[in-house]
């Protein structure tokens, strides 16, 4: 039988990975960054994927078991690739010619300070390591840098004036018509911030014929680059017809619940078909959104809208998820949800 060890814990990728027969083993709270423990874990149950949903992880670890015969999902590479900023940064606009933001990274202060009057303001201070929002910060006049650095390295983005946020969702698995690596694309993802953190998302995303064919050239070479199989989300800033990479994430986003009513298999299903290797159907059934949850919602009021759900996490905000027949109506209807709260 099939054994799977997931780094990290998700309740949804553990039930689609049964549904389909495997066993699946969760490493306990700080394995995902010890080689050593990992190893240990592997041999114990006899793994055959590895499958990081965290981005602290021990690289090395990882590639020396994938170079061992096991499978690292999607690929020791793409680990290190979404685990650095700034050598995704340098594969994805200096080797493969994907338009970014202009940025700079910054390992000292006057090499931070130097950063933000090249690229001026406003603009935004990320993390060097990992590709989650944690530690961004908007820096919109002269009298925020200075508290604004956080002695470690970190890159400096200049603030793009887009129209909207979009993320690329690929599916890469083998195709049973001809046994190669192949990938499907579902349908565009819109999402917006509030306050630096994400509030919203809905799909499908209206988006330009020529920006959409853009953001899919630009997820196909990403993806190829990172290897592998599974779902990646490729986040993008779109201005007009221009497509900006942002970031990528080798495996589902937690506001991709919304997929559990909006797809015939959610997203934890495709990377769980994917990962195996096994056919994929990216059908979107119905427009959809979610809406992120931060505080105590009065279920009775907020499952009183209509097709309307709400998903709690442990580690994360809860989700309202909602479909409806049009884009915008699920929106509404989203965050009818999320106002639900107590008090």
């Amino acid at each position: 039988m099939t054994s799977v060890l997931l780094l990290g814990r998700s309740a949804d990728l553990t039930a689609a990975f049964r549904r389909l027969g495997v066993t699946v083993h969760s490493a306990p709270a700080g394995a995902a960054s010890d080689g050593d423990q990992l190893r240990v874990l592997v041999t114990r149950h006899e793994v055959d994927h590895v499958v990081p949903l965290v981005e602290d992880v021990d690289v090395a670890g990882l590639e020396a078991l994938e170079d061992s015969g096991v499978d690292v999902v999607p690929s020791a590479k793409g680990c290190r690739l979404t685990v650095e900023r700034d050598t995704l940064r340098t594969v994805a606009n200096e080797e493969l010619g994907l338009p970014t933001t202009a940025y700079r990274f910054a390992a000292t202060r006057e090499e931070f300070e130097a950063a933000v009057e090249e690229l001026g303001l406003p603009c935004i201070v990320k993390p060097a390591r990992f590709s989650s929002e944690k530690g961004h910060r908007v820096l919109r006049a002269g009298d925020d840098i200075a508290a604004a650095w956080p002695d470690r390295r970190v890159m400096v983005e200049r603030f793009v004036d887009f129209d909207h946020e979009l993320t690329m969702l690929a599916v890469r698995s083998v195709d049973p018509a001809t046994g190669r690596l192949a990938t499907w694309f579902c349908e565009p993802v819109g999402h917006a911030h509030r306050g630096g953190k994400l509030a919203e998302a809905w799909q499908p995303m209206e988006v330009n014929q020529s920006a959409l064919e853009n953001a899919r050239s630009m997820t196909a070479r990403i993806t190829g680059a990172l290897g592998g199989r599974g779902l990646f989300a490729v986040e993008m800033f779109v201005a007009g017809e221009d497509v900006y990479f942002s970031a990528v994430t080798p495996r589902p986003l937690y506001s991709g619940a919304r997929s559990m009513c909006t797809f015939l298999f959610s997203h934890w299903d495709l990377h769980a078909r994917a990962i195996l290797g096994l056919p994929i159907d990216t059908t979107l059934i119905s427009p959809g959104a979610c809406a992120i949850v931060r505080e105590e919602l009065d279920l009775a009021k907020a499952l009183a809208v209509p097709e309307s759900d709400v998903r709690h996490y442990e580690e994360f905000p809860s989700v309202a998820l909602v479909t409806a027949e049009t884009v915008d109506e699920a929106r509404t209807r989203a965050a009818q949800v999320a106002d639900s709260t107590i008090g």
